[in-house]
């Protein structure tokens, strides 16, 4: 508990800050202004303590988080938080896959066994079909922007022949 008291005291400092910027406020739409920060502040504290809540407990599935984190997020910030939490996942998890994805093609071991760790082939699969636009991206900023560049040869990338690898590594 005692490594946390660094993080409560920044915390508390900048609520009091906030709120001593409304106190003295020589305006009520400042006053109004520091109070609405001071608001979303506790709520974004708030969905940071239960993010980091649930990661303790540790949720079986990421669908139950998400749908939760989902529904907190558009309780505070409308439709347009949700939609951007959703896109800011698809791009993050995407990455992720495609980076690993990538690391298949040139046969890293490490990615067979970051695969082999979490995916049958079925959720693979799902995966793999849900984050096939990311997989070019990232081949296209990774691989064949700097071929461009450096005037190298082209990756002959053929993502369904990693697929059908894939059934024989993860059965």
């Amino acid at each position: 508990m005692r490594d946390y008291y660094p993080l409560i005291g920044i915390i508390v400092a900048i609520f009091a800050i906030i709120f001593a910027g409304a106190y003295f406020s020589p305006t009520f739409s400042q006053q109004q202004s520091y109070l609405e920060l001071f608001v979303m502040l506790g709520a974004v504290l708030f969905i940071f303590s239960l993010l980091v809540v649930f990661a303790t407990v540790s949720f079986g599935s990421f669908t139950i988080y998400m749908a939760i984190f989902l529904a907190i997020v558009m309780q505070l910030y409308g439709v347009e938080g949700a939609i951007l939490v959703v896109g800011m996942s698809y791009l993050a998890w995407g990455g992720i896959f495609a980076m690993e994805f990538l690391l298949l093609h040139f046969g890293v071991k490490s990615a067979f066994e970051w695969f082999e760790a979490r995916y049958t082939y079925k959720t693979f699969m799902i995966e793999y079909k849900a984050f096939y636009p990311m997989i070019y991206l990232s081949l296209i900023t990774i691989e064949w922007l700097p071929a461009i560049l450096y005037r190298e040869k082209f990756i002959n990338l053929k993502p369904s022949k990693i697929a059908l690898m894939m059934r024989d590594v993860l059965g």
